[in-house]
C-alpha cells in the first residue's frame, strides 16, 4: 500500500489553511522513474534545488539565482530534468510556495507533481537523507551560498554521485541511474 499524498489543485491554489487537496496514491519509492526534490536555503536566503531519483539516489541539484521563486525555480527542474524526460514517473515535493509553479513542470517533463502532507517529510525521505550528504559539503547553518560557484555545486553532485551504496549492491548512483536509460 502506498503513501498517501496531496497533489495539488488544478488551479494552482492551496485549500484552507494551506492544505492541498486531491489525493493520490504514490509509488513506494522501488519504481524507478520516480523523483524527490527540495531546496537547501542558506542564512541569507539563498536557495540550491535538490532532486533525486528515488531508486537510484541519483542526484541533481543547482544554485537558483533567483532564490525561492517558484517560475525560474521551476525553469531550472525542466532544465536539469528534460533530458530524462520519457524516464520520469512523478516528481513529489513539500507544500512549500516556491512548488507553486508545478504545471510548468508538468507540462515541460509531463510528470505528475506530488505534495507531501505537512510535517511528514518521512514521505520524501530520499531527497532528505540526500540533503544530509550535502550538508556534509555545504554546511547551511555557515555557509553563504553566494561562495559555491556553480562548479564546485557539480563537483559535490559528482562526488554523491560516485558514493558507492549498500542500498545499491555497493554500485554508485550513476551508475545505476544510466543502466536504467541505456
Amino acid at each position: 500500500m502506498g503513501v498517501r499524498w496531496h497533489k495539488l489543485h488544478p488551479s494552482g491554489k492551496a485549500c484552507r489553511g494551506g492544505q492541498l487537496h486531491h489525493r493520490a496514491e504514490q509509488a513506494d519509492g522501488k519504481r524507478y522513474g520516480d523523483y524527490e526534490m527540495d531546496l537547501i536555503v542558506d542564512q541569507f536566503g539563498h536557495a540550491i534545488l535538490t532532486i533525486v531519483e528515488r531508486s537510484t539516489n541519483m542526484l541533481f541539484m543547482t544554485k537558483l539565482p533567483h532564490g525561492k521563486k517558484s517560475e525560474p525555480l521551476a525553469m531550472q527542474v525542466r532544465r536539469l530534468l528534460l533530458p530524462y524526460k520519457e524516464h520520469i514517473k512523478t516528481i513529489t515535493t513539500d507544500n512549500g510556495p516556491e512548488f507553486a509553479a508545478h504545471k510548468l513542470i508538468t507540462k515541460h517533463l509531463g510528470a505528475v507533481v506530488y505534495f507531501a502532507d505537512p510535517y511528514s517529510s518521512w514521505q520524501k525521505g530520499a531527497i532528505e537523507n540526500t540533503n544530509k550528504l550535502i550538508r556534509q559539503y555545504i554546511p547551511t547553518k555557515q555557509a553563504n551560498f553566494d561562495d559555491y560557484t556553480d562548479k564546485k555545486i557539480a563537483m559535490i553532485q559528482k562526488k554523491i554521485n560516485s558514493r558507492p551504496s549498500q542500498k545499491l549492491n555497493f554500485e554508485t548512483p550513476k551508475k545505476e541511474f544510466y543502466k536504467r536509460i541505456l
